[in-house]
């Protein structure tokens, strides 16, 4: 692997008439490609997170898979990557999202990975989390419970089910 004659061979490739400088210039090339390579598993740019204004009143639910920023009212379900809700918000439903970060009022359960509410928040109703935190003067009705997978609702399924 290591020997004389290579560790002398860089010097050569100046010289394109021999056979033997050809073969060290394959190896240069091979870089390239995995510069390219890098490019393609580079982080895509993220798209910019959805934001609902103030005076958008929503009735119905809203399903995505990036960010969703709402500042409105909100008359149903949401399910989102990472959900915000402004101070001036409404939402009344359940919220469902990796990353749940509440600003303003939630009637409804609230489910997500990381659940955050500020001391501006207002939620009323159940909190199924993985992590939480809540800031010094939120204001919180409802129950909190712990699970490793808090986006999995089968468990809703069967109050569903005993419904009909």
């Amino acid at each position: 692997m290591f020997s004389k004659s290579k560790i002398n061979e860089p010097g050569t490739p100046a010289s394109p008439a021999s056979s033997d400088t050809a073969k060290p210039a394959s190896p240069t090339p091979s870089p390239a490609p995995a510069a390219s390579d890098f490019k393609s598993s580079a982080p895509k740019a993220k798209p910019p997170a959805s934001q609902l204004s103030t005076d958008l009143h929503i009735t119905g639910n809203l399903k995505t898979s990036g960010d969703i920023q709402i500042e409105g009212t909100v008359d149903g379900d949401i399910r989102a990557h990472l959900l915000t809700i402004g101070e001036g918000a409404t939402v009344n439903g359940e919220c469902v999202a990796d990353d749940v970060v509440v600003n303003g009022r939630i009637v409804g359960t609230v489910r997500g990975l990381k659940v955050r509410l500020t001391s501006t928040a207002r939620v009323e109703g159940d909190i199924i989390h993985k992590t939480i935190a809540i800031e010094s003067g939120a204001h919180f009705e409802g129950s909190v419970q712990r699970q490793d997978d808090p986006l999995n609702t089968t468990k809703a399924a069967p109050k569903a089910a005993a419904k009909d």
